[in-house]
């Protein structure tokens, strides 16, 4: 004989609904679910996402721009124009008595600049005197040895030995006028002191001389500026050469009469306008680096010559009008050392393309062949793309 359980009244009604509940949400996940969203269909080079696909929201693109002004950033350091610069050092030894000018004054040409009493110049001016006397002394003793000849009352030889001496006289007068004009004297000087003068007009930019101070002209010594010092230094402020050390990469880019702008830190507001003037023929073997010169106007003279400054080359309009376009530097990516970006050619369908590329400036990349203007490039999302397409092909 079996006895039945009796199962209480609330936990009937408890099963019942517990059963419900899961039926509800079993029902309810079936309709809140989502299908994955479509793949992109891969064809060679080319990526189609389907309408509304969401690997769009991550990729943007934008149009890729001609290039309308290519600069290249580079360092250089200032100096004296050399061809309109002279640093003045004494022809003589001596010591000086005057100094005539000052730094920043404009000096004409063969202006005083020191006065040197110089025992030098003291015999340079004795010897042409002398020279002077000997040849008078030379033309009567010919003259008269002439004449006698013609009275008989002195030899052939006599003769030819005053003609000798005459020449020898006249020989040693031209050299010593030649010394003394060296030494920017003549025959109207009366004493030892040399007058330096300036060898051509500029403004006075440098000045090491001071009175009483013994100058000798062996202290000029050639390729050796570490050992000696000019007296003056004249020059014209108003042009500065440009001392440039570029990478060999940036050889291509510069030319000769190429435009320059000059940026300091003394002055960061103002631009000056220069030239590329000489390239060198040969690299530093040490550094590595090309020496190149520019010429820099300073018309108001605010820069000053060893100062530091940052250059901009502006390559050439025509150069730069062939050049392609230019896109982010984030579009482009390598692929077994081959750059490539990606070009969007209608909603949703992109094209990797290889390119050719240029240098990178500003973080923006020339793109010299495979990109035209006006396409529409890549910036976010190529590498994406690119894992997409890779990924299809593996």
């Amino acid at each position: 004989m079996h006895t039945k359980t009796k199962i209480p009244q609330w936990l009937r009604t408890g099963s019942l609904v517990l059963a419900g509940g899961l039926l509800l949400t079993a029902c309810h996940k079936e309709e809140k679910a989502v299908p994955p969203p479509p793949s992109a269909k891969v064809e060679g080079e080319k990526i189609q996402f389907a309408t509304g696909a969401p690997q769009q929201t991550s990729i943007h693109s934008e149009a890729a721009k001609p290039r309308e002004l290519a600069m290249r950033h580079l360092t250089g350091r200032l100096c004296w124009d050399e061809e309109r610069t002279v640093r003045v050092f004494t022809p003589v030894a001596g010591r000086v008595t005057s100094v005539a000018v000052d730094l920043g004054e404009a000096i004409a040409d063969h202006a005083p600049l020191a006065t040197i009493d110089s025992p030098d110049f003291s015999l340079a001016l004795a010897n042409a005197k002398t020279a002077v006397g000997n040849l008078a002394l030379a033309e009567k003793t010919f003259d008269r040895s002439k004449q006698l000849l013609d009275h008989g009352a002195a030899a052939q030889k006599d003769v030819e030995a005053a003609e000798a001496a005459l020449v020898a006289a006249q020989a040693e007068k031209d050299r010593s006028l030649a010394v003394l004009a060296n030494y920017g004297g003549s025959l109207a000087s009366t004493n030892a002191l040399y007058l330096l003068r300036a060898p051509l007009a500029g403004e006075l930019v440098e000045k090491n001389i001071n009175p009483g101070q013994e100058v000798r002209p062996d202290l000029m010594l050639a390729n050796a500026p570490n050992l000696f010092v000019p007296l003056f230094v004249l020059s014209d402020p108003t042009s500065l050469w440009l001392q440039l050390d570029v990478t060999e990469s940036d050889l291509p880019a510069l030319r000769a009469n190429q435009e320059l702008r000059v940026h300091c830190q003394a002055f960061p507001d103002k631009v000056f306008a220069g030239t590329v003037g000489k390239i060198a023929a040969t690299m530093d073997p040490g550094t590595r680096m090309l020496k190149v010169r520019g010429l820099v106007k300073n018309p108001d003279k605010s820069l000053r010559a060893e100062m530091y400054v940052t250059v901009d080359v502006v390559e050439e309009a025509a150069r730069v009008a062939q050049g392609g376009v230019e896109v982010p530097a984030g579009a482009v990516f390598l692929k077994a050392g081959e750059a490539y970006l990606f070009i969007e050619q209608s909603a949703g369908q992109y094209l990797r393309q290889h390119v050719k590329l240029g240098v990178e400036q500003d973080g923006k990349v020339p793109v010299l062949e495979g990109v035209a203007a006006g396409q529409k490039v890549v910036t976010e999302g190529a590498l994406l793309l690119q894992a997409l397409l890779e990924g299809d092909k593996s």
